[in-house]
């Protein structure tokens, strides 16, 4: 794949863009003040494989739990600022790695210029974050709805805020709860600026919509070569966003150090539990580092043919499964064996 080399931006010992591995990030949705419960569900995220976590500041009691995170995390923080500047500035000096904020809801140019200076001071970035619910009403009454050139606009305006301020270490989003205005808007912006860009779709819904809505925006977005981090925002616990964010990477063909499970919908000739079978097999591959293939096939007849490409593969005959690698068939075990037989496989490879 073809990705758009963006400009490459640090956030604690990672790198957003520049060609860099695309980050996957989620948000804690525990109460604020509540240290404890975060940073339960931070070390969760963290086992999930989240790589960058944010959390919400609304208040200056709040500022504890980004001093808590950074002692207790190994991720990379991001403050999650909106209106008042000045939580910025104790954030940042609690630790906080990265502000995400929108530079048109924090007051006056000294106060963008206040939270851009210490940034710069603290190596810390920004993330300008433009949604389609949210963006000002000239640009509104200009374009007459968030459209995906209103919502660009926006970005662009307030890059050029922090650009005033000698600040570049610039990330931003461009986020609607629709699909379509998401992916044009993003489009748009890729094509007239080169910052690093925080890919998703907003207010996606549940874990069952907001997810095919994710990967119908996310997915389409990576395929056409843009986005740097992504989050899928789901109403759901977040490590479901963390999970389902490396799921999409994996389909699109940018995941790491996983393996890619591959099974078919089954058929009339299917005479072994396939469903459970290859629910079973994804579950023990959880753990798994490896970059490999694996195939859960229905029958024998195609399962070799068909997923000849995976590395290793079950295909299922009546009560039992033909274990093959690369499509040569290496031996026939039966259904109750089968799956120890296959994670013995792949501990070979």
């Amino acid at each position: 794949m073809r990705r758009k080399i963006s400009k490459a931006v640090a956030i604690g010992g990672l790198v957003i863009g520049g060609g860099a591995p695309v980050r996957v990030q989620s948000m804690l949705s525990r109460p604020a003040h509540d240290i404890a419960a975060n940073l339960a569900q931070a070390r969760e995220l963290e086992g999930a494989g989240c790589e960058i976590i944010r959390a919400a500041v609304p208040d200056k009691e709040s500022v504890a739990l980004i001093a808590a995170l950074k002692a207790h995390c190994g991720m990379p923080v991001v403050a999650d600022i909106h209106f008042d500047y000045r939580l910025a500035l104790e954030s940042l000096a609690a630790g906080a790695d990265k502000i995400r904020i929108n530079p048109g809801n924090i007051g006056a140019r000294e106060r963008v210029k206040a939270v851009a200076d210490a940034c710069r001071e603290r190596g810390a970035p920004i993330r300008i974050g433009v949604n389609a619910g949210s963006l000002e009403p000239d640009l509104l009454e200009k374009h007459g709805a968030p459209t995906p050139e209103a919502m660009a606009e926006s970005a662009l305006r307030h890059a050029r805020l922090l650009e005033d301020c000698d600040f570049s270490d610039i990330v931003i989003s461009l986020k609607s709860s629709n699909v379509e205005r998401t992916v044009q808007a993003y489009t748009l912006l890729a094509q007239q600026c080169d910052y690093p860009l925080h890919v998703g779709v907003t207010e996606a819904g549940t874990a069952r919509m907001g997810l095919v809505k994710s990967a119908a925006g996310i997915g389409a977005l990576l395929l056409g070569g843009i986005g740097d981090t992504i989050r899928v925002s789901l109403t759901a616990e977040p490590a479901e966003e963390v999970r389902a964010g490396l799921d999409i990477l994996q389909a699109v063909g940018l995941g790491r150090g996983r393996p890619n499970l591959i099974s078919c919908p089954t058929c009339g000739r299917t005479k072994i539990d396939l469903p459970a079978l290859a629910a079973a097999v994804e579950e023990r591959l959880a753990g798994c580092r490896k970059e490999i293939t694996v195939a859960v096939m229905g029958c024998a007849v195609n399962g070799p043919g068909e997923a000849r490409e995976a590395d290793v593969g079950l295909a299922g005959g009546d009560g039992c499964a033909l274990l093959f690698c690369r499509g040569e068939i290496l031996r026939k075990v039966a259904e109750s064996e089968a799956i120890e037989a296959l994670m013995a496989e792949i501990e070979r490879l």
